[in-house]
């Protein structure tokens, strides 16, 4: 009888270092992973706060952090040398107990100031202990931009002796808003849009495209000031949002790019 002889090829598959997903978010790999990324060159930590507060009847309250998600991945990924902390899902939003700001609705979570200050802080210096030599820090909502810069001029100042620096990335939110305004008013739009009028609600219709259902269309109609909203949701477009979004992304990117290029050339 002949005999078969059968060969077995072994094969190899490389699996990426850093986790399989090659995911810019440290939530989705392990600390070694994380360890290895860091001593491979990624060496930029991206802290990005949101917010949970009421958006008129017609948007979700979770519209900050679904931006900072959106927003924040993106920056990483623009850098390539970034990972990004889980979004910080509470920013300052009002007085819970006089009940001021957003607070007058329910649904709205808001952190004194002084306990936000200290939760970012925490959050970066947690970043600088991993062994990250650039934190960047940023927020989507208004309220908390003060203590944002705050933390990292403290942080800064206690960790640039070590050789790591920790910048507020104030350019995602401030330039931002002066260039979407200049853009609503060039194309004879209201400029002055404050709360849940058409920026908001512009980039939740460009987000949920693709995702879930975060807008009440048949609500857009109802805003108006006493239901929470400072502003004319109903002139919002998947169009501005896409804009607005990468404004806000190319803004931040330039900023950090600039403020390590400038670090770098410190001697």
């Amino acid at each position: 009888m002949k005999r078969l002889g059968f060969c077995f090829v072994m094969l190899i598959v490389a699996l990426p270092a850093f986790g399989q997903a090659q995911s810019v978010w440290i939530e989705d790999h392990t600390w070694p992973e994380i360890r290895d990324a860091i001593a491979g060159g990624k060496t930029t930590a991206i802290i990005y706060t949101g917010s949970s507060e009421q958006n008129g009847p017609h948007m979700v309250i979770g519209k900050h952090n679904y931006v900072a998600h959106y927003v924040a991945q993106h920056i990483a990924e623009e850098l390539g040398d970034a990972l990004v902390y889980p979004t910080l899902p509470y920013a300052v939003a009002g007085n819970a107990i006089a009940r001021t700001g957003h607070m007058r609705f329910p649904g709205t979570v808001s952190l004194p100031p002084e306990i936000f200050f200290g939760v970012v802080r925490a959050i970066a210096q947690s970043a600088l202990t991993a062994g990250f030599k650039f934190v960047a820090v940023m927020g989507d909502h208004g309220g908390g931009q003060a203590e944002l810069a705050l933390a990292a001029k403290e942080l800064d100042a206690q960790s640039r002796p070590q050789g790591a620096r920790v910048l507020y990335v104030g350019d995602l939110y401030t330039k931002t808003e002066a260039e979407f305004r200049a853009l609503l008013a060039a194309r004879g739009l209201p400029a002055k849009e404050e709360h849940a009028g058409i920026p908001d609600t512009s980039e939740l219709l460009y987000l949920e495209s693709a995702a879930g259902q975060w807008i009440r269309n048949d609500q857009i109609k109802a805003a108006n000031r006493e239901n929470g909203v400072s502003g004319t949701p109903a002139l919002a477009s998947t169009e501005l949002g896409k804009l607005y979004l990468h404004m806000k992304v190319e803004n931040a990117v330039k900023q950090i790019q600039t403020f390590i290029a400038n670090a770098a050339a410190i001697p």
